[in-house]
């Protein structure tokens, strides 16, 4: 028997726990490189891991729930005998009580942080091989690629993020024949089995992953008659991490806002024309694409819009390059992802990396590393219905720009009162590095970027 210790990683930058959510194994199960093991909840997103060993599970150091240390034991595995073996031949008392001592000459293993696939080394098919051995062990050699889509007891071969994006809308992989290579079951796959003219597939309960704040934000209206007359909602994950960060920027950062109301007509119609060209069939297209290109131009004007305040060295950091953050409301609570080189971004490349953004919020599957770094914020309040809003800086940030509903309303042109697509724009500032005037001009030049998108995609 050779076991090997899986230590929960560090899946950001800098996290230091991690709570378990839902265990994909159990102790006694056999399990093959890169199948689920478990769902982990961190402070900014929620991430599958795959094993980087295929063996049997001994121990499982954790229950559902557990908030777990980083680096700290997770899984306990046996590798040294044949992984194929029935899951009787480990059974869960077979755990040692202590870990075994770390090879001192191995990269990974026992004690070691072991390579993950999506965050470590992996080999052209996607799959992490392990390159050590124990002393006094013989050598393992990395498992053949799996060249069908299923085998008896073994989960359907595909990635992390298309197994969530599946489970989320209640699509069984075991239904599916892969058309990636050796089988590999694809993002397409899922979409093609999910369109309503593909096979009926039994019916299940689609998965919307954690649902930490699901009652606090009153999504489920029958719980008020049918639930308890209290609720006590554990304040950890992405709602700890929310609220810390809230309050951190609220009482740090001397927060001020300035207002406009902006005819949007000419965005309204520009986008109602796009969406008619034949080159843009499969490009959805927002008034929040415009309003993310306005932002990022106003930040080429306007440097010091892209700023953060250093107090703890008396400095202002202004950075020329934009990353690009959109709030987001998941059923896991408020996120914050953001685009890496927004401003470097066209029309298309704008329109299809927010798509993109805000399908992996919803759906669960955002980065850690996609949720660092925001140097600029939107805060889209219009689809709800809502005009205006005072929004709170994200920390670290200098801006942000509430975004209202595009609405029809009187609006006066050559002293004749007419209809129009008019939208209100907020922009709450850290008044430390970002004053007044400068913020008064940042929401002129998105307004007038909105007033006439065409001309200013043209001349910018």
């Amino acid at each position: 028997m050779s076991d090997e210790i899986f230590l929960l990683p560090d899946v950001g930058e800098g996290l230091v726990e991690a709570e378990i959510v839902a265990w994909k194994v159990k102790e006694g199960d056999v399990v093959t490189l890169n199948q689920p093991l478990v769902d982990i909840e961190t402070a900014k997103a929620t991430v599958e891991l795959p094993s980087p060993y295929a063996g049997v599970v001994l121990k499982l150091h954790g229950n559902v729930g557990d908030v777990m240390e980083v680096h700290k034991p997770l899984i306990t595995f046996d590798v040294g005998g044949d992984a194929s073996a029935p899951a009787s031949a480990a059974p869960a008392s077979a755990a040692p009580s202590t870990p075994s001592a770390p090879d001192p000459e191995a990269p990974t293993g026992a004690g070691r942080e072991a390579v993950l696939v999506g965050y470590g080394v992996a080999n052209e098919d996607g799959l992490a091989t392990r390159t050590h051995r124990r002393k006094g062990s013989p050598p393992v050699s990395p498992p053949a690629p799996i060249a069908q889509t299923t085998r008896p007891g073994l989960a359907p071969r595909s990635t992390p993020p298309v197994r969530l994006y599946a489970k989320q809308h209640g699509l069984d992989l075991a239904t599916l024949t892969g058309s990636g290579r050796d089988g590999l079951i694809t993002r397409r796959d899922v979409e093609q089995a999910l369109k309503p003219d593909s096979t009926p597939r039994p019916a299940s309960t689609p998965v919307t992953g954690p649902t930490t704040t699901s009652h606090f934000v009153g999504r489920d209206i029958e719980s008020w008659s049918t639930g308890p007359k209290e609720e006590r909602i554990p304040v950890k994950g992405v709602l700890r991490s929310m609220s810390e960060a809230m309050v951190q920027s609220a009482f740090s950062a001397p927060h001020a806002a300035v207002w406009v109301r902006v005819d949007a007509t000419r965005t309204v119609e520009l986008l109602a024309g796009l969406k008619k060209h034949p080159n843009l069939a499969n490009v959805r297209l927002s008034p929040l694409t415009i309003v993310a290109l306005a932002l990022c131009d106003a930040a080429r004007h306007f440097p010091g819009l892209n700023s953060s305040f250093d107090a703890a060295n008396s400095e202002v950091i202004v950075r020329r390059s934009v990353n690009l953050g959109i709030a987001a409301d998941t059923p896991r609570g408020l996120i914050v992802p953001n685009i890496k080189g927004a401003d470097e971004l066209d029309l298309v490349g704008m329109a299809t990396a927010l798509n993109v953004l805000v399908d992996k919020a919803r759906n669960g599957t955002t980065t850690p590393n996609e949720m660092i770094g925001t140097t600029l914020t939107i805060t889209n309040v219009g689809p709800f219905g809502v005009d205006a809003a005072m929004p709170i800086l994200p920390p670290g940030t200098g801006a942000i720009l509430a975004v209202g509903q595009i609405a029809k309303s009187p609006w006066v042109i050559d002293d004749e009162i007419v209809v129009r697509h008019v939208v209100e724009l907020a922009l709450a500032f850290d008044h430390r590095q970002i004053d007044g005037a400068m913020a008064s001009r940042v929401l002129s030049h998105v307004g007038a970027y909105l007033g006439d998108p065409a001309t200013a995609m043209i001349a910018g």
